[in-house]
């Protein structure tokens, strides 16, 4: 008897902590009660809950605006499914949010109810939902300058559909799943049309560097891409896709897309998939000398002249785990030295050398803006800079790139040799151990 009323006991103390547990509803307001009170300069917190997509530009359907309001901050409603109660509070304190400060919420009516019933589980107590479309908000919205470099599951939906979404492409376009390996999963399941590239196509030994540039056209032009095709790319985990991203655009494609969250957005969307493998049938001139923008990748030279430059005016980026950085690992099994690029700041990563949880969202949507911004702000890293991004061998590093150039950085580059062709040369300058942010100002 004593077992089934604890097991009663745990029941009931697991539904407490729940996202599900029922909550009285919130306050809701107007946007013009908002300004008011942000005219008053009343200390609060704003929540835009709806899908980081809109968020970042992209206007939701049926409306003409996109972006977000000043210093809000995203939190997709969607995301609480994939959170327990522990990690949640982890997100709401990465976010500096606080449970003291009145706190407004922007989405639509049911995602607004399910955040609220979580924030009420964490101890937010004055919560007001805005019952507004954001069409009716006569402020000014923020959106990322290159947004549209970064595609919604649903827009490219609409595309391979006919359907001539907004920011559709002029020249003609390929979708191109970018993946290590032979197409294993690629067989089993992909996006409708898409094109397939296998990484050790793009990338030779032994670092692991670009390919040279007759084999890299030789590439572009088997998937019939030119230099006005507008090219999407999507992978199973988005850094090898911003790879090829990043060697298309240093060989001069202008228009490259990623499909923000890569190939988790197109499944949990439910969308159709399909396994006949595609083929471009028709290889294509690229129509302009490769590379058209070689400053989008540089070799180790280039960093040692970066090097010199002031820090206020440089930076050399570690997109690497903190362990990496400080020199406690390598990250790899086939790289050994440990430790960094001396003067290299630390770009943030995630938790070993396959994931990038500091730049992404729960749902492997691309994190806020502002908070990317921030952390690279904390190294002194920079956009009036020229910067360079590094990591092992480049994926991650191009994951980073990728997402500055949608912040509309512009003096970017990877560093493509990275870590493994940096410390392979013992003439090459290393250090280790661990530093402050104050010290690289």
């Amino acid at each position: 008897m004593l077992i089934k009323i604890t097991a009663i006991a745990v029941l009931l103390l697991t539904s407490s902590m729940s996202f599900a547990s029922t909550s009285a509803p919130s306050k809701t307001a107007t946007f013009e009660q908002l300004a008011q009170q942000q005219s008053q300069k009343v200390p609060l917190q704003i929540i835009d809950c709806r899908n980081s997509n809109f968020y970042n530009g992209w206007p939701e359907p049926q409306q003409q605006l996109g972006g977000h309001i000043a210093g809000s901050v995203n939190i997709d409603s969607s995301w609480l499914k994939m959170l327990d109660s522990s990690a949640f509070e982890t997100l709401l304190r990465d976010k500096h949010l606080t449970p003291n400060l009145p706190t407004y919420l922007y989405c639509s009516a049911d995602k607004a109810q399910q955040l609220t019933t979580a924030l009420q589980n964490q101890g937010y107590h004055s919560l007001t939902t805005i019952d507004q479309p954001l069409n009716d908000y006569h402020g000014k919205l923020i959106a990322l300058p290159n947004f549209q470099q970064l595609v919604p599951a649903s827009w490219l939906y609409d595309l391979i559909n006919g359907k001539h979404p907004r920011y559709t492409p002029t020249h003609g376009y390929k979708v191109v799943e970018v993946e290590w390996g032979p197409p294993a999963k690629y067989l089993l399941d992909h996006i409708p049309g898409a094109l397939y590239v296998n990484t050790n196509t793009i990338e030779s030994k032994p670092w692991w560097n670009k390919v040279n540039n007759k084999a890299l056209a030789q590439v572009i032009a088997n998937l019939g891409i030119r230099y006005d095709t507008t090219v999407i790319l999507y992978a199973r985990n988005n850094m090898s896709a911003a790879r090829f991203a990043n060697f298309l655009m240093y060989a001069g494609v202008k228009d490259v897309r990623l499909l923000n969250g890569g190939w988790t957005a197109w499944s949990d969307a439910d969308y159709p998939t399909e396994h006949l493998p595609n083929y471009n049938k028709t290889p294509v001139a690229f129509g302009k000398t490769i590379p058209a923008n070689p400053q989008y990748l540089i070799d180790t030279a280039q960093v040692k002249t970066l090097l010199k430059k002031p820090v206020s005016q440089q930076s050399v980026v570690s997109v690497r785990t903190w362990p990496e950085y400080i020199g406690e690992t390598s990250g790899y099994d086939y790289i050994k030295p440990k430790g960094r690029i001396e003067g290299a700041k630390w770009g943030h990563a995630g938790s070993d050398s396959y994931h990038m949880q500091d730049y992404l969202n729960p749902d492997q949507t691309m994190k806020s803006g502002n908070e990317i911004t921030a952390q690279w702000a904390q190294w002194n890293i920079k956009p009036n800079q020229d910067v360079a991004f590094f990591c092992g061998t480049g994926w991650r590093a191009s994951e980073a790139f990728f997402f500055a150039h949608i912040l509309g950085w512009k003096n970017i580059s990877v560093y493509d040799g990275g870590w493994y062709q940096w410390s392979a040369n013992k003439s090459n300058p290393i250090t280790e151990g661990t530093i402050t942010p104050a010290s690289v100002h």
